[in-house]
């Protein structure tokens, strides 16, 4: 570039800049959209030229700008997209580190956390600190130092758009890659937002998990009880990563406790959800309070019979924790058919499997009614009376003790 042009470029950025430092609301708004329009995807020595090797002076202004507006939402949206095409830019390594230096990260995050805020300007922030964490361990490192997982945690549990959702389960499970220091405590926060209310949140989270899991390697105790609880879910979506994220479980340290949690709630015990003024009609209360538990009856009988079916380790652990005697009593379960159903065809593997199940569930239910259950599991609950449903309910049957007469 001959001199005269090299001082007419400056002299150009420089009118920019001067206009930037004069400009409004509604001025800035013009400059940065038309900087979008001309600039989105250039790499770095293309801006460099645009801004006459003085971009960064650009940067500092439109960062400082956003530290200043961004809890009142003011053109964030294409605030957050200015500095985008900075940080997104081929060889933007320079950029990068200008901007977590006046605190990038930090504002980002804090944007996370305004309830006022818009989503996109929310889903916008994540895809920044993607960005970010992309550039390496370090980066990955000082978003974690940032009270960062909590932060994009939180933005995930309480997000009403599934657009902002994916974009922070899938920062979450960034930042648990390649990132040893701060693995667990993503680990960690993940287990914690098993409790959130959102079933898209949910069953994220569940798929991160999956893949985190064999990152960090020991399972956590702590992941039992939400883990199981999500066995109540309305949505089958939810349900159905849970089962699978219990049956990849079974390695680990909390096999056993997955395992007897499943057992037991078999066969509930009478709790109550807290009641809300609009169903105080005491049937209407009574359906709704027993229907998450009576959810994860059927499930958790679903998931033995899959966790039953992988192995005969597997079969015999069940056996020994009295899993007949639980099947059986859920099969009495006239308040949900899914219940009957699901035990019904958990107990037919273990009955087909092992004689000695087969001699005790026959005594247990009956020449008839086991006769039934042998031509049909599927369809058992149907064709059953009060009368047979209770004797199932009140049955005795504790194979446990036979456990070591058991041969395939």
């Amino acid at each position: 570039m001959s001199s005269s042009k090299e001082q007419a470029s400056i002299s150009q950025v420089m009118c920019f800049l001067h206009e930037w430092d004069q400009g409004s609301k509604t001025v800035r708004s013009r400059m940065l959209n038309d900087f979008l329009a001309k600039n989105t995807g250039k790499t770095c020595p293309e801006l460099e030229l645009e801004f006459a090797q003085v971009a960064s002076l650009f940067l500092a202004r439109l960062t400082a700008w956003i530290r200043l507006t961004y809890m009142f939402g003011t053109c964030l949206d294409i605030q957050l997209r200015a500095v985008g095409v900075f940080l997104s830019a081929n060889s933007s390594h320079q950029y990068m580190i200008e901007f977590l230096e006046v605190g990038g990260v930090l504002t980002l995050l804090e944007i996370l956390g305004q309830d006022k805020l818009k989503e996109g300007d929310k889903t916008e922030a994540l895809r920044l600190l993607q960005i970010i964490a992309n550039a390496g361990q370090k980066y990955k490192e000082l978003i974690c130092e940032s009270y960062g997982v909590k932060a994009v945690a939180e933005c995930l549990a309480k997000s009403e758009t599934e657009g902002t959702q994916e974009s922070a389960a899938v920062l979450l499970e960034s930042l648990a890659y390649g990132n040893p220091k701060y693995q667990n405590q993503v680990y960690k926060g993940l287990i914690a937002l098993l409790t959130c209310t959102s079933p898209r949140a949910q069953q994220l989270v569940l798929q991160i998990l999956r893949i985190v899991q064999p990152i960090v390697k020991t399972a956590h105790h702590s992941i039992v009880e939400p883990l199981l609880n999500l066995l109540r879910s309305l949505h089958l979506e939810v349900q159905y990563e849970a089962i699978e994220l219990i049956t990849e479980l079974m390695q680990s340290e909390v096999r056993l406790a997955l395992l007897r949690g499943l057992v037991a709630f078999l066969k509930p015990t009478k709790e109550r959800n807290p009641k809300h003024k609009i169903l105080e009609d005491p049937e209407v209360a009574k359906m709704t309070d027993s229907l998450p538990v009576l959810l994860q009856q059927a499930a958790s009988a679903k998931t033995i019979r899959i966790l039953a079916q992988t192995s005969e380790e597997m079969s015999k652990e069940l056996l020994s924790l009295r899993v007949i005697h639980h099947l059986l009593y859920a099969m009495g379960n006239q308040e949900h058919a899914d219940s009957q159903r699901q035990a019904s065809l958990a107990l037919e593997h273990f009955v087909r499997m092992y004689p000695v199940v087969e001699e005790h569930v026959c005594r247990a239910m009956g020449t008839r009614l086991f006769q039934s259950f042998m031509h049909n599991a599927d369809v058992l609950h149907l064709n059953m009376d009060d009368i047979q449903a209770d004797i199932l309910r009140s049955n005795k049957v504790n194979i446990s003790c036979d456990l070591y007469t058991i041969d395939v």
